[in-house]
């Protein structure tokens, strides 16, 4: 059971992985804010039958705590990809491995026990960010940086907010109910951004917005939740890492980015020190085992 368990992680770190590529290719015709309008469009049409099957599940609509979670999980995403499309993929990706130092510091202040090796981890992922927002070397503008750094703090909040969910009556309720908020709440905030989204999109960008709802979205957060609930946190959470590595490595080999030293030495430590971090803590905590749609 835990190999299958290890084959749904690394699904899920894989299909969250293909989120950065997919998103600079429906960059090339739409903007970010009707990018994911649409992603979370096609999620939330996939997620419906999960959100509506029983009447527990639908009664998480009216919970605040899981509205909550789907507006900060949607705001997120807006965030995270108006700064990409501000910066390479590369650069996108690497810095999202800097997250499980963010939950690391949130548990500390959570009252949540904090391994000192994990602080190891996390001195070594946030020098690494560091560095690579100090000097992209062309790979994106500050401000693309700075949203995509912003953008993990709006996802931390929103991992913080579901760790005080009410039970969910099935593995993909609470999943699917957030996503369907997240789509509720990205739809006003393009709309006044940029007017109705643009629909004569060309059939390959259709595919990749496709891609993103279905696999970068729904898929990746039912294989996350199947795996990470039979294999300990520790385990589950080093599968996290997949996603910046897969990320950067299409920046690199399909998108031409360019893979400076200190694009590469930032990319390193922050993988190391995420590692370093979800393999440092000895005991499985919440957070963590939520920590992997981004």
């Amino acid at each position: 059971m835990k190999r299958i368990a290890f084959l749904a992680l690394a699904l899920s770190g894989a299909c969250w992985g293909l989120g950065f590529p997919l998103g600079k290719f429906i960059l090339t015709e739409t903007d970010a804010a009707h990018m994911v309008l649409l992603r979370f469009a096609v999620a939330a049409v996939a997620a419906l039958p999960f959100a509506l099957a029983r009447a527990e599940t639908r009664a998480l609509f009216r919970s605040p705590v899981v509205l909550a979670a789907g507006a900060f999980y949607g705001v997120a995403f807006m965030v995270q990809f108006e700064g990409l499309a501000h910066v390479s993929v590369t650069l996108a990706a690497l810095l999202v491995g800097a997250m499980p130092a963010l939950i690391a510091v949130s548990a500390k202040l959570l009252g949540d026990r904090v391994s000192p090796a994990s602080w190891v981890g996390v001195v070594a992922a946030t020098l690494g960010a560091a560095l690579i927002a100090g000097k992209p070397d062309g790979a994106g503008s500050p401000l693309g940086v700075a949203l995509s750094l912003g953008s993990l703090l709006i996802f931390l909040a929103w991992l913080i907010t579901l760790r005080r969910a009410p039970p969910a009556p099935t593995p993909m309720a609470i999943p699917a109910v957030t996503i369907v908020i997240a789509a509720l709440t990205v739809l006003p905030i393009a709309l006044v951004m940029h007017g109705p989204p643009k629909l004569d999109l060309s059939p390959l960008v259709w595919a990749a917005i496709v891609g993103q709802g279905v696999l970068a979205t729904l898929l990746a957060t039912a294989a996350w939740q199947f795996g990470s609930a039979r294999v300990d946190a520790a385990s589950a959470g080093v599968f996290i890492n997949i996603e910046p590595l897969m990320g950067a490595s299409i920046g690199v080999l399909l998108f031409g980015d360019h893979l400076s030293l200190a694009l590469g030495l930032g990319g390193l430590l922050i993988i190391a020190g995420s590692f370093i971090v979800v393999l440092g803590e000895k005991r499985e905590a919440p957070v963590c085992a939520s920590a992997g749609p981004i």
